[in-house]
């Protein structure tokens, strides 16, 4: 193994460790529905409000995305691991059937949101830049919808773990 190899082999085991949320980024507009399953989401700023939103570039979706200029983060509930892999592509469910579910209801911006997540974010894509095998999409969060309470949905060790909200777990 090269060296070079050895080390992103490291790293994306480093990376393994690193607990991140479970959300589905979707998008609805001129280019189409379509949605995928992401860890690689974060906060930038909250003025004004904006994500970081990081997708594979050998993903079919990002034309889609960039395209429609509009996205949706929803944050999954430690009870929607199976709708993350149906999105993750690990389940051989089509794109088409994913959104025929009645679980989603159309946001301010005309953008997928799922029901029953911990929070829905929708926006605008300000910028998109390369770095290495990612675009990274800067959303200007426009729309949001946020559920009080709730367990999470992380992805540790790659696998799907739940989260339990010490406040609710205290109140069982």
């Amino acid at each position: 193994m090269s060296v070079e190899n050895e080390h992103r082999l490291r790293f994306r085991n480093a990376m393994a460790s690193l607990s991140a949320a479970v959300n589905i980024i979707t998008t609805d507009g001129p280019a189409g529905r379509c949605g995928i399953t992401a860890t690689a989401v974060c906060s930038v700023t909250d003025t004004p409000p904006t994500l970081m939103v990081c997708i594979n570039r050998n993903s079919a979706m990002n034309p889609v995305f960039q395209e429609n200029g509009r996205l949706c983060v929803n944050i999954l509930n430690h009870e929607q691991e199976l709708i993350a892999r149906h999105f993750a592509g690990m389940t051989g469910v089509s794109m088409e059937e994913r959104f025929g579910w009645n679980i989603w209801k159309t946001g301010v911006l005309g953008q997928p949101m799922l029901k029953e997540t911990l929070a829905n974010l929708e926006g605008s894509i300000e910028q998109i830049q390369e770095i290495g095998t990612h675009y990274v999409y800067l959303v200007e969060v426009k729309q949001m919808a946020v559920k009080e309470e709730g367990h999470g949905l992380i992805y540790f060790k790659r696998d799907f773990h739940h989260v339990m909200d010490k406040s609710l777990a205290d109140a069982v």
